[in-house]
């Protein structure tokens, strides 16, 4: 298996052009980040220190910290004055391709966050890409032994049945799911 996994959405579209400069980032950081081999305790957090120098070289702007200062927000709605009424935060935002990116890790394996990823991501404004982050396997200790849930390929399923239903409609140009 080459490293990272990942597939592109729709299935039948061509990757854009910065697919591959942002896979290059992902695969430069796998000694830190690599699920694919029995590793415990990564954490979405280690995941987007390690990428951050890269996904900034690329021109996105990353969390840096889990302060004010440090977070990413975007807009959604706007108020009165044209003040940004709602937003979300996010990981990391690339302005001139409109990609959001969220790394998840026990969260995403464990919970409902691919779900909250697409809706929240659909509601940002300007966000035309979708790049999801997940581990190939998360590994974690339950009742004293370790357990692995399959997190890249169970979203892998659900983004399948998503474009092959065609019966949800995401306003995305296109989501790029990526396991770590």
């Amino acid at each position: 298996m080459s490293y990272p996994v990942w597939n592109y959405y729709p299935r039948n579209v061509r990757p854009p052009e910065w697919v591959e400069g942002f896979l290059s980032v992902i695969h430069d950081a796998a000694p830190h980040i690599s699920t694919a081999q029995p590793r415990v305790g990564v954490t979405s957090d280690m995941v987007l220190r390690h990428l951050a120098a890269g996904l900034q070289g690329l021109g996105f702007v990353v969390e840096t910290g889990k302060t004010a200062a440090g977070k990413i927000r975007r807009p959604v709605l706007f108020g009165d004055n044209g003040r940004a009424e709602v937003s979300y935060e996010i990981d990391a935002f690339h302005d001139g391709h409109g990609i959001v990116v969220e790394a998840e890790a026990g969260r995403g394996a464990r919970g409902n966050a691919v779900y909250r990823d697409i809706v929240r991501t659909s509601l940002i404004l300007d966000a035309r890409y979708l790049a999801l982050l997940l581990p190939i396997a998360y590994r974690h200790q339950s009742g004293g032994r370790e357990v692995a849930v399959p997190a890249f390929r169970d979203a892998r399923d659900q983004f399948n049945a998503i474009y092959a239903s065609q019966r949800l409609q995401l306003p995305f140009d296109g989501v790029l799911l990526v396991g770590y």
